[in-house]
C-alpha cells in the first residue's frame, strides 16, 4: 500500500526586541544554526524589532504595571506587538501545522537607561502570556538574549538579573549570555 510521505516539522521562530535584534542578519548565524539542529524540519522565521524602543511598547498591560511598581512612565498604544500576531497570522495559512513556536528576545537597555527596572520582570512575563496566549501557543518557548555586562549601573544590572530569572523560572525558558557582545574588550 502506498503510504503518503510525511510532511516535515515546521518550527518556527519570532525574532523581537530592540536594536541588536534589528540589526542582526539571520542569514548569518541563525538561518545556519537552525539548519543545523532542525536537518530534517523546515525553520521559518520573522523578525519584528526596532532599535532603541522599552519593553512597553509591547505590553498592552504596561500602564498597570507601570502604576504598580509607581512608574511614571505611560503607553497610548503598542507598537510592536500587533504586527507579530499578523505575521503570524500569514504564516499560519502556508503553515497550519506548526510543531513549535519559539520568541527569542534581545531588548533590555532602554528600559535599564530609563530606571524602568522594577517592571521588567512582569512586563516580560505578560508579554510571553499574551504571545502565548493570542497565539494560540501555550507551549511556546522562548529565549532571551540577557543584557551584556558593559554596564554597572543599579538598573541595568537589575534588568539582567530578571532576564535571567524570567527565564529560569518557566520550564520552557532559557537566555544567553550576551557578555562578550560588548565593547569592554
Amino acid at each position: 500500500a502506498y503510504a503518503p510521505c510525511a510532511e516535515k516539522p515546521v518550527h518556527v521562530f519570532i525574532l523581537s526586541g530592540q536594536s541588536n535584534m534589528a540589526g542582526m542578519k539571520p542569514t548569518t548565524g541563525f538561518v545556519p544554526e537552525t539548519k543545523k539542529l532542525f536537518a530534517d524540519a523546515e525553520v521559518i522565521y520573522f523578525k519584528v524589532a526596532r532599535g532603541g524602543q522599552p519593553i512597553r511598547l509591547w505590553v498592552e498591560e504596561w500602564n498597570q504595571i507601570a502604576e504598580k511598581h509607581d512608574l511614571k512612565a505611560r503607553i497610548n498604544a503598542t507598537s510592536y506587538y500587533k504586527p507579530i500576531l499578523e505575521q503570524f497570522a500569514k504564516l499560519t495559512k502556508d503553515h497550519p501545522k506548526i510543531t513549535s513556536v519559539t520568541f527569542c528576545w534581545m531588548q533590555g537597555e532602554r528600559d535599564a537607561k530609563e530606571q524602568l527596572s522594577a517592571a521588567y520582570t512582569d512586563a516580560m512575563k505578560q508579554l510571553i502570556a499574551n504571545l502565548r496566549r493570542d497565539l494560540k501557543q501555550p507551549e511556546m518557548n522562548f529565549v532571551i538574549g540577557r543584557l551584556s555586562d558593559c554596564s554597572t549601573d543599579k538598573s541595568w544590572e537589575s534588568v539582567r538579573s530578571s532576564q535571567v530569572n524570567v527565564a529560569n523560572s518557566d520550564p520552557r525558558g532559557s537566555w544567553v549570555d550576551c557578555d562578550d557582545l560588548n565593547d569592554k574588550g
